[in-house]
């Protein structure tokens, strides 16, 4: 089920389509004098700091995927002679900067050195580790603004901004932000997390139809990404429920308010009315507190793992703990495998055709639910594809399969079912879980060829999906479809790149990365037109990380750029790139705006985009940045204070009439929602632990 990747010659498409040309004949000279220089220094590359490149991926598949990569161990101290080697290679690669790059010699990996979490610094963020952004804390270009930020919360006492009038704005900001953050505190005395725990609860008064309506968006849109359910069955149990709400278990009642409620995300209706918004998150609480209840066998079963996934997708859209689903995750990942969809349904010969397709579903989108939590919380995926052998599930339509069904035909991979997006997503999965044992592994090493190989898995993954979508655009699959599946296997090349992206300035080898990760984030942000995806980007929690380090990557380019153009003095020329990204920075600025007027407590993002802005025009007209910079940051505040109290004067609590749930106390429930004001996960000179 796994494609294996082609083998790519020098003149093929490179990731994201930049053509790769051939080396130039003084390219191939001083290529031939590198690898001499490595050929002579040859004894002393596995040192610490030197790459030692291990072999080759292994691609074969087994079942969804089988995990090859064994990460090697740390080496000794270097030598001095190495050292010497790399002053060397580092003036070839300087002056060999149109080489391809996918052809770069030993030398060339020797320099793409990347260490694991040993040689990174550790930052604790709230309740979080943070690390695949902290090269963006050595970034010079955000010095300014992190003086600012630092000398206005009170961390750190500077020079930057002790003029009266800057002195003066500093005091400002410094009050902003904490009349931010007691504004944020206040508008969640009245959430769920506060009153409620008891899943006894009755259905809100919502029509019938507004219910339809949402229940349907829901199946044709997040069903499609991560199967579920099994459509006509579900359909079943929800006229079940409007007909004989009597008859209707717990389990069945909370599969349908979580599926209203998600449905609600993508809905007019639901995602403008936040009285009803906020009856959403009582139903996502009680489905969690149901689920954290005493272990039973009764909730050990498909519907409890259904209820599970739907609860933990809740979490992440409507911004409820989104930022612990990592976790929940793992809890996810146990309950199923104690029941057993690690392994294939073919070892359980008595097990009937439907149920053995509901679990191989259930498992991929487990897998695929674990794969997003580790990277939005750059942790380890805690799951090996040595660990189970389910297999994909079947490629077919809901409708094909029910409980009297014997014998299953799987329809060819071209053809567009209701299973198909999981299929394609599932394409990549091995390579995804390789890239994030690589990215958080402890003792883990990889260099720059294993970044270009796994980045050319992804970038055929893309193509493969995109190729397939536009091929059946006429049998279901919306804008949003391919949105969301743009978003969930390309965004994976940004933590990538990224600590190579950042050298790209100092060493033309790695200008690729940041290519690259330039054009995954403005793609990310710049998505197909589709009304219900939008809705989901300015109101959920869902994209709070990819905006983060999209946001990251775009907001740096442009400082250097115009930094870079000033010293050329060429400012009043060639702007068509600048102007691109600035467009792109106010285009974040507006959409951080519009999540706070949905409830989003973050003004951290509003803030630092405002100030890069700020920074960027001062650059432009050749005056002094910090007063420009700290203005920024005071006039980001006051209005996004103003959007805080705005949504706080609405945030009072429905009655339990209004939501038919029962109040009570559950102080142990973790709050999960940050305000996020600190940039300190971005700071170099952060405290660290």
């Amino acid at each position: 089920m796994i494609r294996q990747r082609s083998d790519r010659g020098a003149s093929q498409d490179s990731t994201l389509g930049l053509s790769v040309h051939a080396a130039s004949p003084l390219g191939q000279a001083q290529q031939i004098r590198t690898d001499e220089v490595t050929a002579e220094y040859g004894n002393n590359l596995s040192v610490s700091g030197v790459a030692a490149v291990p072999g080759r991926l292994n691609n074969t598949p087994n079942a969804i995927g089988r995990d090859d990569i064994q990460p090697s161990n740390r080496v000794l101290d270097a030598e001095p002679d190495v050292w010497d080697l790399l002053q060397r290679i580092q003036k070839l690669g300087e002056s060999s900067a149109s080489d391809p790059i996918h052809e770069i010699s030993q030398a060339g990996r020797i320099l793409a050195r990347q260490f694991g979490l040993q040689d990174s610094q550790i930052l604790l963020n709230k309740t979080r580790t943070l690390r695949y952004s902290h090269w963006v804390g050595a970034a010079k270009e955000f010095a300014t603004i992190f003086a600012c930020f630092t000398e206005a919360s009170g961390s750190s006492k500077g020079t930057s901004f002790q003029g009266a009038e800057t002195g003066a704005l500093i005091d400002q900001i410094g009050d902003l932000l904490r009349k931010c953050k007691n504004t944020a505190r206040s508008s969640k005395v009245g959430r769920p997390s506060r009153h409620l725990s008891s899943p006894e609860f009755g259905f809100v008064p919502l029509s019938r139809d507004m219910a339809n309506e949402m229940a349907s968006i829901y199946l044709q849109s997040f069903e499609s990404v991560y199967r579920i359910l099994h459509i006509p069955t579900f359909w079943a149990e929800y006229r079940k429920y409007w007909d004989h709400p009597e008859t209707v278990t717990t389990k069945q009642r909370l599969k349908i308010l979580l599926v209203i409620g998600i449905g609600s995300s993508l809905s007019e209706q639901g995602s403008s009315n936040e009285r009803f918004r906020r009856m959403v998150h009582q139903w996502v609480y009680a489905a969690q507190t149901w689920l954290s209840g005493p272990l039973e066998k009764d909730r050990l079963d498909i519907a409890g793992l259904q209820i599970h996934c739907l609860t933990t997708l809740a979490r992440q859209i409507f911004s409820i703990g989104g930022d612990l689903v990592w976790m929940s995750t793992g809890s996810l990942v146990h309950r199923a495998m104690q029941m057993g969809l690690h392994r294939d349904p073919r070892h359980f010969p008595a097990m009937s055709v439907l149920q053995a397709e509901l679990r191989r579903r259930l498992w991929a989108t487990i897998l695929e639910m674990v794969v997003q939590s580790s990277l939005d919380s750059a942790m380890p995926p805690r799951i090996s594809f040595d660990e189970f052998d389910t297999e994909a599930p079947s490629n077919i339509n809901d409708e094909e399969v029910d409980e009297s069904t014997t014998a299953l035909q799987s329809q060819p991979k071209g053809a567009y079912t209701a299973t198909s997006i999981q299929l394609l997503l599932l394409d990549s999965l091995r390579t995804r879980l390789r890239m994030l044992r690589l990215l958080s592994g402890l003792r883990c090493e990889f260099s720059y060829q294993d970044v270009l190989k796994l980045s050319s898995e992804i970038t055929d993954a893309c193509r493969a999906y995109s190729s397939f979508v536009k091929e059946n655009e006429g049998s279901g699959v919306r804008p949003f479809h391919r949105n969301l599946l743009d978003y969930l296997v390309r965004r994976f090349m940004i933590p990538l790149h990224c600590a190579f992206a950042s050298r790209a300035r100092t060493n033309p080898l790695f200008y690729y990365s940041l290519k690259v990760s330039l054009d995954v984030s403005l793609a990310l942000l710049s998505p197909e037109p589709d009304e219900g995806f939008s809705r989901l980007m300015t109101g959920g929690g869902w994209f709070r990380e990819g905006i983060r380090y999209a946001s990251s990557v775009i907001s740096l380019e442009l400082i250097a750029q115009v930094e870079a153009q000033r010293l050329d003095g060429t400012l009043n020329r060639n702007s068509q790139y600048r102007d691109l990204l600035k467009q792109a920075v106010r285009d974040m600025i507006s959409l951080a705006a519009e999540r706070i007027r949905r409830g989003e407590t973050n003004v951290k993002t509003h803030m630092f985009l405002s100030m890069v802005m700020a920074q960027t025009e001062a650059i432009e007209a050749d005056i002094p940045c910090e007063l420009k910079v700290a203005q920024s940051a005071r006039d980001s505040l006051e209005f996004c204070h103003g959007l805080l109290q705005a949504w706080a004067a609405s945030a009072s609590l429905p009655s339990p009439n209004d939501t038919g749930l029962t109040s009570a106390s559950l102080d142990a429930w973790p709050e999960g929602y940050g305000l996020g004001l600190d940039l300190n996960f971005f700071s170099p000179d952060a405290v660290f632990y």
